[in-house]
């Protein structure tokens, strides 16, 4: 049998990141935790009733941002110690005192939004014009209809851990409790879970073996499909109530709001994309079944590589050189923060049992950004590794620009800078090598890293929590085999008869946290609209885009995503940039066909 991972102890630190710069240990977070729940209260006793003028709002926010950057701090810290290792004892015990505490803390300060929204509506638009916060005024001024009682308002937050549950219910399902087995393949028993499954098998390139691995990784999952469907309905159920409650005609209104972002804006994401770039990837599809020589593709080939064969393997180490060839074009004090990502221990490489799955970057304004990938040696990671310092890279310039209130952009902003670094990775490394097969495994990694992760796979998933949210805006209730017909219809209508839809397709929406986070999963094609855009730019129109880019990044959330994207140069109220992105991936796969072409006529 093969050996698994690692257990984290066993880790060496050089692959792990080091979370001193946040608290020195447990006890220093216990001990600032005990010191919020005072603040909290002695900010109560201080402000509560009181914001009725202009000048004491405006010290009052001073101390409020100042209370919002310690627990900001506090969640950062508990959710990357759990998040390392999901098994570690002392990480749950962390998590959970926070859990319990949070609602304490957060039902004191609920009365600052409160009040403010009590003002009358010229003394709102008089503090927007004189306050330092002027885009979180606005955003206040937006949500106004639909605040409830300051007394409702705060046994919500109260509550706030309570109605959190389920995507921490969510978590604990899929890392602890899911009993995975081993299968055999040539004689060979492999261990599995679920980050070996989605780091290691999902792409390896023997189909038998990607058959047999997702049907391990399948039969596991789906003996806990009816536990997670009930976890997931408690979750939406609860933002129907709430969406109901403040008076809005939908679930998905009230979760795109604090986007700001109209209901036309998300359903074209949608739409176009399920129209338009369906065939594209049809095609992309045809073509790995034909390189692979498949007799036919299914749902498990989709994320194999082009030519696995070739792909090179890389070092941690040896990724400097791509990341820093990729990434100087957005100058040296861009190429300073990735060094300090490297060198001070920002990243968590580390591959180890109990790790949790995916990649992410979290930025706190206390500190930096610290970036959890799992590294598998394989060149694709570049990639990924390129995609969180982007969003590195954004709160960084944002952090030193804003203030906490008005630092963090939309949600539909927020891939953009991720994505669009991806697309300078693709850059680079198309200047690196005339080799057809390289071209071709370039064009490979972007179709299926950066455009079949980010923008296919996150839209179906977006068009499918549309259809979840329009069943619960009827008053319908959610169980497995509603959520796997949904998911399943989603694929077939976007694949077609290009693709075998496998037993265990219909599952897929069990393996996505981004459900629990509102509506998430659209925005990274969102974003990936305006990143692609905006890398062609930098290609054609060099320095100038670049500081436009630059400029936008460190604009954080002062301004719209309709805004932010504007200055960089970007109209994302029509369709125009949208549609030339699927333009752009239409002409990858039809030079990735015409490089194929090629291969084998020289073969």
């Amino acid at each position: 049998m093969t050996q698994g991972l690692p257990n984290r102890q066993d880790i060496s630190s050089t692959e792990t990141w080091d979370l001193k710069d946040l608290f020195q240990n447990d006890k220093d977070f216990y001990q600032t935790l005990d010191e919020m729940i005072t603040s909290s209260l002695s900010f109560h006793e201080r402000y509560n009733g009181q914001l009725t003028e202009i000048d004491t709002i405006e010290r009052a926010l001073k101390d409020y941002e100042a209370l919002l950057i310690q627990i900001d701090r506090l969640g950062n810290y508990a959710e990357l110690r759990l998040s390392v290792d999901t098994t570690d004892e002392a990480a749950q015990t962390l998590n959970a005192k926070l859990n319990t505490s949070y609602g304490k803390i957060a039902s004191r300060l609920s009365f600052v939004e409160s009040e403010i929204l009590n003002l009358n509506n010229d003394t709102l638009q008089q503090l927007k014009s004189q306050t330092q916060y002027p885009h979180y005024i606005q955003q206040l001024i937006v949500r106004k209809p639909y605040q409830l009682d300051p007394k409702v308002e705060q046994t919500l937050a109260s509550l706030s851990p309570t109605l959190n549950q389920p995507y921490d219910l969510y978590g604990t399902t899929k890392m602890l409790d899911i009993a995975f087995e081993s299968f055999k393949h040539n004689n060979t028993e492999y261990p599995m879970d679920y980050a070996t499954f989605e780091n290691e098998y999902e792409d390896h390139a023997d189909p038998e073996f990607r058959q047999k691995s997702f049907k391990a990784f399948s039969d596991a999952i789906r003996r806990y499909q009816h536990t997670t469907a009930a976890t997931y309905n408690m979750q939406v159920q609860q933002e129907k109530i709430e969406a109901d409650l403040r008076g809005y005609d939908s679930v998905i209104d009230y979760l795109l709001q604090e986007q700001e972002v109209t209901r036309d804006m998300f359903d074209r994401q949608i739409d176009v994309i399920m129209s338009d770039l369906a065939p594209v990837m049809q095609k992309y599809a045809k073509l790995l079944q034909r390189v692979h020589g498949l007799d036919k593709m299914r749902f498990e080939d989709l994320k194999v590589s082009i030519d696995p064969s070739y792909e090179p393997d890389i070092s941690i180490d040896e990724s400097k050189s791509y990341i820093y060839g990729a990434l100087d074009v957005l100058g040296e004090d861009y190429h300073s923060m990735i060094e300090s990502a490297y060198q001070n221990r920002w990243i968590d490489f580390a591959q180890n049992k109990g790790k949790d799955t995916g990649a992410f970057c979290a930025s706190p304004y206390f500190t930096h950004s610290y970036v959890f990938i799992s590294w598998t040696g394989k060149m694709a990671e570049t990639f990924v590794l390129a995609h969180e310092l982007g969003h590195a890279g954004h709160f960084t310039l944002a952090q030193q620009n804003q203030n906490f209130l008005e630092s963090e952009a939309s949600m539909y902003f927020v891939e953009a800078p991720s994505t669009m670094n991806e697309m300078l990775m693709a850059n680079y490394l198309f200047n690196h090598s005339e080799d057809p097969r390289f071209k071709r495994w370039v064009i490979g990694s972007i179709l299926s890293r950066t455009y079949y992760h980010n923008m296919v796979t996150h839209s179906l998933e977006a068009a499918y929590q549309r259809e979840v949210y329009q069943k619960v805006d009827n008053g319908e209730s959610l169980t497995a085999p509603v959520l796997n017909d949904i998911m399943l219809n989603v694929y077939q209508q976007f694949f077609g008869n290009a693709v075998e839809m496998t037993d265990g397709t219909e599952l897929t929406w069990m393996r996505q946290p981004h459900y629990y986070m509102g509506l998430y999963s659209y925005t990274y094609s969102a974003g990936l609209t305006i990143g692609t855009v905006m890398s062609q730019k930098i290609k054609k129109e060099g320095q100038p885009a670049v500081n436009a880019w630059l400029n936008t990044l460190k604009s954080g959330g002062s301004l719209s995503p309709v805004a932010l994207a504007k200055q960089a140069g970007v109209d994302i109220t029509t369709e125009a940039p949208l549609k030339d992105t699927i333009r752009y991936i239409s002409e990858l796969v039809d030079e990735a066909i015409a490089l194929t072409d090629e291969i084998e006529a020289n073969s």
